[in-house]
């Protein structure tokens, strides 16, 4: 017996990806990767309108990436009693102005 409970088919990054503004896929290929450089615990959750990335089983999710049509928000949490911190990105803005944030999100989820 195959699939005998069934919630549908995951979506794939690619799938995602098709719904991406040309122009802003590169800076959200790069946030995704640099996401992905933090370790072997980081899971990627793909959502109807963004992408989560959680630190390992637990789900504690660290950032929130939504693509825009002239850049992407992120939102940040460190902990679920610090405010989620919320950054808008254009396309012209290099990541290395917010890896740090997001690595010590990462660090700091339990």
């Amino acid at each position: 017996m195959e699939g005998i409970i069934s919630f549908g088919t995951k979506r794939s990054y690619e799938d995602f990806k098709k719904q991406i503004p040309t122009p802003v896929i590169p800076l959200f290929d790069s946030i995704r990767e640099f996401c992905f450089s933090l370790g072997d615990k980081v899971i990627e959750d793909i959502r109807m309108h963004r992408v989560v990335f959680c630190k390992s089983m637990t789900f504690r999710w660290f950032a929130d990436v939504e693509p825009e049509r002239e850049g992407v928000i992120i939102k940040i949490q460190k902990s679920r009693k610090d405010p989620i911190q919320i950054i808008q990105i254009k396309i012209d803005q290099e990541i290395s102005e917010i890896t740090q944030t997001i690595k010590n999100a990462f660090e700091e989820i339990h």
